[in-house]
């Protein structure tokens, strides 16, 4: 035999297309040719498998033609992955490993020049593909726990290039790798008991909990915007399976640690220095940002205006799709960001502008330089603005705590499993269905219009106004929102007073 084909498979992002490894030994000049559009580090494989394998102790046909392609030919290959693969395709082709022993199974792993199998990034999504294929999966024993997330996947994990030969051999069998119990392990969550006061804050948390809602807070230095922030995680529902190994997924690819705080929410912070690619994501070979390590999570703005507008303003488009498009000369990838927008924001440069305790020292062309640092339509998307103001020394010292995360929580799934009913969370509603669920009889339609006119918002903003009641009324059980509601969620629109220092 001297043709020898092998299955594995690329990374794209979040998907891992099927690729076959088929080598061809020849006779001729000796000499060995890869083709198959690979990037540098898959031509670099020629000289880590030929080593590999000597040193392993095998045969390199040396006195061979040796011809490798990576089909699909226009399908771009990068990273040391591909090692495992070739190295089996010249063995099968050289009649040391039988070519039967291939069938049903896909490989993947970097090749040390001693033979040892060293692990590579994206493992998961290439684990999940495989699974859909129903075949087996062979991996460096690095990324076994990784690729055992997958689920129901036979998963054989090896040390070494001879390893995997014995196996395919039959001299001595891999056993399947068990998922240690440890790995899908996550740590205490903060929780919302330590919050102390804060009503309107903690409310607007729990309602932007439950129905998926962005949400800005607006308030004096040291109020507890980050502290009410980074419990929203703990009062979203769990994640299902599915989504859990979709941010793990996402994490894989970015080459992050799967193991802590599997199947909870993510919550990213990325510092206001932060450039737009690390936003949204990009680079020459695009690469997941924030808001994809925040799918299905939160991603927390601390000091909103000290972002760069430009980088705030690429947020707009994934906050309304849940996804970001990166497009380049030679690639384009998709990824997923469906999270939710938590901000955080001084009322003023000095951060006193309103707070009876501290005078502002700003004037007012600083105020309004600050101000304009956020633009009309990236507010018009954020559904709750909340003032958190500065708390009398009383309730500092008190020693009452608020409702649990538990507690809310439980509000939340409830308010959550209504809206499933109608088929999407009320964040995602538009259109049609927004207007059949919320069933604005004449009387509350014109009072709303003459709401609207008065304080001057937007057809966006009055949208979200009604998604907001939606999500109020769920909360309580209604059926459908009603006025109170409606004020209530005109209430949470009210930033601009706020900034003012009205």
């Amino acid at each position: 035999m001297t043709l020898a084909i092998v299955a594995t498979r690329a990374g794209v992002g979040l998907d891992a297309p099927a690729v076959h490894v088929e080598v061809h030994l020849a006779n001729g000049l000796p000499g060995l040719t890869l083709v198959g559009l690979p990037e540098t580090a898959v031509k670099e494989s020629r000289e880590r498998v030929r080593s590999a394998l000597v040193n392993a102790g095998f045969d390199f046909p040396n006195t061979r033609r040796i011809t490798l392609n990576l089909a699909p030919a226009d399908l771009p290959k990068e990273g040391g992955r591909f090692d495992l693969p070739i190295a089996l395709g010249i063995l099968a082709a050289s009649g040391q490993i039988p070519v039967e022993a291939l069938e049903g199974m896909e490989c993947a792993g970097e090749l040390a020049l001693d033979g040892t199998l060293r692990a590579v990034p994206g493992m998961l999504p290439f684990a999940l593909a495989t699974r859909r294929a129903q075949k087996a999966l062979i991996v460096p024993r690095d990324c076994a726990d990784e690729a055992a997330l997958a689920g129901d996947l036979p998963v054989l994990p090896a040390d070494t290039l001879w390893q995997v030969v014995a196996h395919l051999l039959g001299q001595e069998k891999i056993p399947p790798h068990q998922l240690p119990a440890s790995v899908k392990t996550a740590e205490p969550m903060a929780d919302l008991a330590d919050v102390r006061g804060q009503q309107q804050a903690r409310r607007a948390l729990e309602v932007a909990a439950a129905g998926g809602h962005n949400l800005l807070f607006a308030g004096p230095p040291g109020t507890g915007k980050t502290m009410l922030a980074s419990r929203l995680p703990g009062i979203l529902p769990p994640l299902s399976e599915e989504d859990a190994l979709a941010v793990a997924a996402v994490r894989s690819v970015c080459g992050l640690p799967l193991e802590a705080d599997w199947g909870q929410r993510p919550f990213r912070q990325p510092h206001h220095s932060s450039s737009a690619a690390a936003l949204v994501g990009g680079g020459s070979k695009p690469k997941p940002g924030e808001i994809s390590l925040a799918h299905h999570g939160v991603l927390f703005l601390d000091e909103l205006p000290e972002f760069s507008r430009s980088v705030l303003e690429v947020l707009r488009q994934p906050l309304e799709t849940g996804e970001i498009h990166l497009a380049r000369a030679s690639h384009e990838r998709r990824y997923p960001a469906q999270f939710q927008l938590v901000a955080a924001m001084n009322p003023c440069p000095c951060g006193h502008l309103g707070d009876p305790r501290n005078r502002c020292q700003c004037t007012a062309s600083q105020i309004q330089r600050y101000q304009n640092r956020l633009s009309g339509p990236l507010l018009d998307r954020i559904d709750l603005q909340v003032e958190v103001p500065a708390l009398p020394p009383e309730q500092l010292t008190a020693q009452t705590q608020g409702e649990s995360s538990e507690a809310v929580r439980r509000r939340v799934m409830a308010a959550r499993e209504r809206q499933m009913a109608r088929g999407a969370l009320n964040s995602q509603l538009s259109g049609k269905a927004l207007e059949t669920a919320c069933a604005l009889d004449d009387e509350e339609r014109a009072w709303l219009a003459g709401v609207l006119e008065k304080l001057k918002l937007s057809a966006r903003a009055y949208h979200r106004v009604l998604r907001v009641a939606l999500t109020l009324a769920d909360l309580q059980g209604e059926p459908k929102p009603t006025q109170p509601h409606l004020i209530e969620a005109i209430g949470y629109r009210q930033l601009d007073r706020l900034l003012k220092g009205a």
